[in-house]
């Protein structure tokens, strides 16, 4: 899957650094995703009924409701149970990168991610849903 074929994948992206949120969204908009922003857990759950994301990266370490969390009550919803959902961290250990199989992830992506890992995160796992 080229760029090309990333025209129009909606991706979600979750976190409360405004940082991340924005280099994410112009790597994604660079390829023509349809790009989704949300600063926590909560802002991301009334979100997503609405956009029905292709792909859900979501940051670990966040307020009132962490990403660990925020990805178990995505992947309890049946809806959006197949949703891939990408774990972001700045700590790259193996307790966290277990923690987030359990809570369903399919991937975890270390911060500060490059574009090249994030476009092909979002690559392998747009392929899966179409």
């Amino acid at each position: 899957m080229d760029n090309e074929a990333l025209k129009g994948v909606k991706v979600m992206v979750i976190d409360d650094s405004n940082t991340i949120r924005r280099s994410a969204e112009i790597f994604l908009n660079q390829v023509g995703c349809e790009v989704i922003l949300a600063q926590d857990g909560f802002d991301a759950l009334s979100k997503i009924t609405d956009h029905e994301p292709d792909v859900v990266f979501v940051d670990i370490m966040m307020p009132r409701l962490d990403g660990y969390q925020t990805c178990s009550l995505i992947k309890r919803n049946a809806k959006y149970r197949t949703t891939p959902v990408i774990m972001l961290s700045s700590k790259d250990g193996l307790f966290d990168r277990a923690r987030g199989r359990m809570v369903g992830s399919d991937e975890y992506l270390t911060k500060p991610f490059t574009k090249d890992t994030l476009l092909s995160a979002v690559r392998e796992h747009a392929a899966t849903r179409v």
